[in-house]
């Protein structure tokens, strides 16, 4: 048995003792923020951290494995940490920004990051969403930590020594520090980003020890100087010494701010203040038991129980606050749009084109209010930037394709969230649908062609062009769902409802897939059904076909009925799992990771096909989704840190996991309807913000019984495939009568289908 696997083992089954001795663990006792940390460039089990934070909060922590500038900062297989990084990084690939590290050491005074490098071993770390502690062999010394929104608490542990230290470094790419012995303390910048900042962007910190210092030394560009308190450089940084009985332990309050190094300090004092470290980290424990005890799950197994939970608390994350609050209490935000503090709510760190798909539902469905924040920092984007984000980390990001700000912003007004200026918004999404912006994943890439031929043509050099057909015209959908709800006028719905059918044009009846078309009106020649990017984004046309989300009875139609509809979703299972690469030359991880699923052509690791398995209830045949949810589910899920199947992405797949574990999933967000698959535990119940409540009984559930036999909603027959936001949110109660044989007569009738364009217009 590998090293690896051993320290595997060794944590599932550490986190199995309080179950197995029958304690009933809370929420947030069964969260495992390893969980998809055993991920490298060439395959993603998630490509996470152990994200160390509050829901939702301005800065991270995390313990640092990578290298300085590396977007792996934590490797499961390291043996090996460098530091204790805050971090603002939403995934590797999009790297960090606002990024400085502590490290505790004895021993001879050094900075470099390999110098002071301790090994360490999972079976002396614990990680909990709120607390995290290590024991770092080379200095003899425990580290923990524990976090607020904007600030955090340290406690090192050291042996007896003449020589125990704290490193703190600003990193490169432009820094400053000061110490301040007589105020115990250390301040300064750091600029290293990774792109999506104006020129002024600095991150401000304050670090404050409750020991006093017996050295000094500052670090500057390659040299450490004893003599001098203060820096500006390429790369800075400090050190600060003390002498330590045995068990001694240096604590330090650290905090940090966007906007000014006043404005990290009142973080520090508003946020920590005179609490000690149990209490911070008490207070901790209660903000995650507060948000993820508001589902609550009965029965299941322990690492189903461990999976949704640890699946709950990366929902929970992205997108973070980006807002502070000033001297009179006020929200504020520095803007990465135009680097001016501004007034209001501001939100960042998330890929619409990624999470508009389940987990802003999840977040309208949930938690609301969170919500309403981030809509009304939209509206801040929008006033200060001019353009919605597509990608934000923290401004504009130029990377994935697609107009999705649309969905993001339609669905939550839909389903009720208010407490922003939706004309403001509505503004924004019309700019972007008709426009390209300053960058191409800004506005729409090829919107002047879209407009004209109502297609992106596959020969006019723009890349992922059918990708981008496709989604914008889902997004026109919304758009047209918007300006309905605002009454706007007819002429202007109905533009953007007949949009909403460019789908249709890049339907090829020849082989029943979606196809890039040239400006001619022909399709691309030759096809591959199988090559990945090229006219699609980090997929083929066996997982972009279905991304018709508002009219999957007109794509049906375009089959030619559910009959060949449901033997071509058959099909993505049974084909091999080959693939064309060429078009990026190498094999990406996301090819690998589908490759490496054992089901066939389905790629759950990455977003594009992951509603997939729901379609199967608009042809009749909803016992299908109940059988593959509950196969996603089982296989390519586990609470262990190759527990994903692909890039876990900013609370994506995550929320995925969470909806399809509840029995119903959001196919098409910007309408009312979920769209059942069958629940996973024989219990949950859903605390809703508005103080109802929705409760999923499925007494009978099992691994063997995973079909829906009958369902009834408060008390009543229910039929129908999908469910209505609205009826939840009035409080609702589902019974399931699980079997093990698929019941082919309840939902056999396109009558129960959910929402289809094509349906609704009849």
């Amino acid at each position: 048995m590998s090293r690896m696997l051993r320290a595997g083992v060794a944590l599932l089954l550490g986190l199995m003792v309080g179950t197995a001795q029958g304690q009933t663990p809370e929420p947030v006792d069964l969260v495992n923020p390893l969980m998809g940390t055993d991920s490298k460039p060439s395959l993603s089990n998630g490509n996470t951290y152990p994200a160390i934070a509050l829901p939702w909060g301005m800065n991270f922590w995390l313990p640092q494995t990578g290298k300085m500038g590396s977007g792996w900062a934590y490797q499961y297989a390291a043996d090996k940490l460098k530091g204790f990084k805050q971090t603002h990084q939403p995934s590797p690939w999009m790297n960090d920004y606002g990024q400085f590290a502590l490290m505790p050491i004895t021993g001879k005074l050094r900075f470099e990051e390999e110098e002071r490098a301790s090994w360490f071993s999972h079976k002396a770390e614990v990680a909990q969403p709120h607390y995290y502690r290590v024991y770092l062999a080379d200095h003899d010394v425990t580290a923990e930590l524990t976090p607020t929104e904007r600030a955090a608490r340290f406690r090192f542990t050291f042996p007896r020594t003449d020589s125990a230290y704290v490193v703190l470094d600003a990193l490169d790419k432009g820094s400053h520090v000061q110490v301040l012995p007589q105020q115990r303390r250390i301040i300064g910048y750091t600029t290293r980003n990774s792109g999506g900042v104006p020129q002024n962007f600095r991150n401000y910190f304050v670090l404050e020890f409750d020991h006093a210092f017996s050295s000094t030394t500052i670090y500057q560009d390659k040299a450490l100087d004893g003599n001098r308190l203060e820096a500006t450089g390429n790369h800075t940084g400090a050190v600060v010494g003390f002498k330590t009985r045995k068990g001694e332990q240096v604590q330090v309050r650290v905090a940090s701010s966007f906007i000014s190094p006043e404005q990290a300090v009142l973080n520090l004092e508003r946020e920590i203040g005179a609490d000690d470290f149990e209490t911070v980290r008490r207070k901790g424990r209660a903000a995650w038991a507060e948000q993820l005890g508001r589902i609550r799950v009965e029965g299941g197994s322990d690492a189903q129980l461990r999976t949704f939970y640890s699946c709950l608390y990366r929902s929970l994350l992205f997108p973070r606050k980006f807002y502070e609050l000033d001297a009179a209490g006020q929200v504020v935000h520095y803007s990465p749009y135009n680097g001016q503090v501004r007034p209001g709510y501001l939100y960042t760190d998330t890929g619409f084109w990624d999470t508009f798909r389940a987990l802003f539902p999840f977040l309208n469905l949930m938690y609301p209010s969170v919500n309403s924040q981030v809509q009304a920092g939209l509206v801040n984007t929008y006033q200060e930037g001019g353009w919605l984000p597509e990608w934000a980390s923290p401004g504009y990001r130029n990377v994935m394709v697609g107009n999705n700000s649309a969905s993001v912003v339609v669905d939550a007004y839909l389903k009720g969230v208010r407490g922003y200026d939706i004309n403001v918004l509505y503004e924004a999404l019309l700019k972007g649908a008709n426009n390209p912006g300053p960058l191409e994943a800004v506005g729409r890439a090829g919107a002047s062609y879209y407009t004209a031929k109502g297609y992106v043509p596959y020969d006019v050099k723009i890349n992922e062009n059918a990708a981008r057909t496709l989604e914008y015209a889902y997004d026109d959908f919304t758009i047209s769902r918007l300006a309905e709800a605002l009454g706007r006028p007819k002429k202007e719905v109905n533009l953007y409802a007949q949009r909403s059918q460019n789908y249709r044009h890049l339907f090829d009846k020849q082989t029943g897939l979606m196809r890039g078309k040239n400006q001619n009106g022909t399709f691309q020649t030759p096809f591959n059904p199988f090559k990945w990017g090229d006219a699609f984004t980090e997929g083929n046309s066996w997982h972009y076909t279905w991304s018709v989300f508002h009219d999957v009875q007109g794509l049906m139609n375009l089959m030619g009925g559910p009959k060949p509809f449901v033997a071509t979703l058959d099909t993505v299972f049974s084909l091999a799992p080959v693939f064309d690469a060429s078009y990026y030359g190498s094999v990406i991880h996301e090819i690998r990771e589908m490759q490496i699923a054992g089901m066939g052509n389905y790629a759950h690791g990455n977003q594009p096909i992951q509603h997939m398995v729901y379609l199967y209830n608009y042809a009749g045949q909803p016992w299908k989704a109940q059988y593959w949810t509950r196969e996603v589910l089982n296989r390519l899920y586990q609470p262990t840190p190759d527990g994903y199947c692909g890039d876990e992405d900013n609370g994506q797949t995550s929320a995925w996991y969470v909806f399809s574990a509840l029995g119903f999933y959001p196919v098409c967000p910007g309408t009312d309807q979920y769209v059942l698959g069958a629940p996973l535990f024989p219990k949950v119940t859903l605390r809703l913000e508005n103080g109802k409540e929705v409760v999923l009984n499925a007494p009978n559930n099992s691994a063997a019984n995973r079909y829906i036999r009958r369902l009834t909603l408060n008390g009543r027959e229910y039929e129908q495939n999908w469910l209505s936001h609205q009826a939840l949110m009035q409080g609702a109660t589902l019974d399931f009568d699980m079997a093990p044989e698929p019941n082919r007569q309840r939902g056999a009738t396109l009558k129960e289908a959910p929402y289809s364009f094509s349906k609704a217009r009849r």
